[in-house]
């Protein structure tokens, strides 16, 4: 089981994963070993309830297909079961953030006291520009 928060949890039956060849430097080591990572999770086939799915769908994520499949391809590390557990946790990552439940704001007025503040403080201000004049000579 992948452990997304205290009540939302993924069995990796869920979860199709693939080891293929990674990109870049390695040298030889790059073109005989599959070291990196593809992840798919299928959203919707899922096991997550159906509020987490639509909000998972309705990110703008460029990892999120139009079929709503998440991929995630993780080549960080060298070897295997780093990348594996790496891209795991950017999937868990990327459904925490996405599952989120935003708290309801209220709208607050200021206290009668900040408002007596900034309005003594625009006095000030305001006196201060006005004792400022042109000077003038006295020919």
């Amino acid at each position: 089981m992948l452990k997304i928060n205290d009540k939302l949890t993924v069995p990796l039956d869920d979860i199709e994963w693939q080891a293929i060849r990674a990109q870049g430097a390695g040298g030889q080591n790059v073109n005989k070993v599959s070291s990196a990572i593809h992840l798919r999770f299928d959203i919707n086939a899922s096991s997550l309830p159906d509020w987490a799915k639509h909000k998972l769908l309705d990110l703008k994520d460029k990892r999120i297909t139009k079929e709503g499949v998440i991929v995630i391809k993780a080549q960080q590390f060298r070897k295997q079961d780093k990348n594996y557990d790496d891209a795991l946790k950017r999937l868990a990552t990327l459904i925490r953030d996405a599952t989120v439940i935003v708290k309801a704001r209220r709208a607050t007025r200021p206290s009668r006291n900040s408002v007596r503040n900034r309005l003594e403080s625009k006095t000030r201000h305001a006196n201060l520009k006005a004792t400022r004049g042109k000077v003038g000579r006295d020919d």
